[in-house]
């Protein structure tokens, strides 16, 4: 199944906020479709199946990813030794889109995507244009010295107001550079997500 390109209000609006995806809000209240619809029958249950697809489709929507790559994550975050569900969200977090989105420089991971596809990003002064590139501890990521792009992030910067930066990030300003100090921990996830759900959906996989 290849990447979400829909609309994006009618996903947060059944699933909740994904602050990855979208930073719009619906005026509309109800989740779409007609099991949302304020006079519709309520009384029908969501099975512990739906609970836990849902979960999984904030992830995938979130981080903007297809089946097979969250999949990929779900398998690699198995491998390693440690809670599946932490591990799972910091290779998620890692991810160099990711990084430039939680940095501020782009308003969503779908944004800081396209400024890693249009090569505006260097990670140790190397272009990267591989948006799920897997950036590893004491690498620099850095914004292309070039005017257009550092104004185009300098605006993005000033427009998101981030005031918090993650822990595991070391970044100037200035010049537009972080340094990664380590994993993330969970509080500085921001996605409202019950990560457990999401390795007891693919459990049988």
């Amino acid at each position: 199944m290849s990447r979400y390109r829909g609309p994006k209000l009618k996903i947060s609006r059944r699933l909740g906020p994904l602050p990855g995806l979208t930073t719009k809000k619906s005026k509309k209240i109800n989740r779409p479709g007609k099991d949302g619809n304020a006079n519709a029958d309520t009384s029908k249950k969501v099975t512990e199946y739906g609970i836990r697809l849902e979960e999984k489709q904030k992830l995938k929507y979130n981080y903007g990813l297809s089946e097979k790559q969250l999949f990929g994550y779900v398998k690699e975050a198995r491998r390693r030794q440690g809670v599946t569900g932490l591990i799972l969200l910091q290779l998620l977090e890692m991810r160099l889109d990711t990084i430039c989105y939680s940095l501020g420089f782009a308003k969503s991971i779908t944004q800081a995507r396209q400024l890693v596809n249009h090569g505006h990003i260097t990670v140790n002064k190397k272009v990267v244009s591989i948006p799920s590139f897997q950036c590893r501890f004491n690498d620099i990521i850095n914004v292309k010295d070039k005017s257009t792009t550092r104004t185009l992030i300098e605006t993005n910067v000033k427009n998101n107001k981030i005031n918090d930066i993650p822990s595991h990030f070391k970044l100037d300003s200035s010049k537009l550079e972080a340094t990664v100090l380590d994993y993330c921990d969970r509080n500085d996830v921001s996605l409202n997500l019950d990560e457990l759900l999401v390795i007891e959906f693919y459990s049988r996989r």
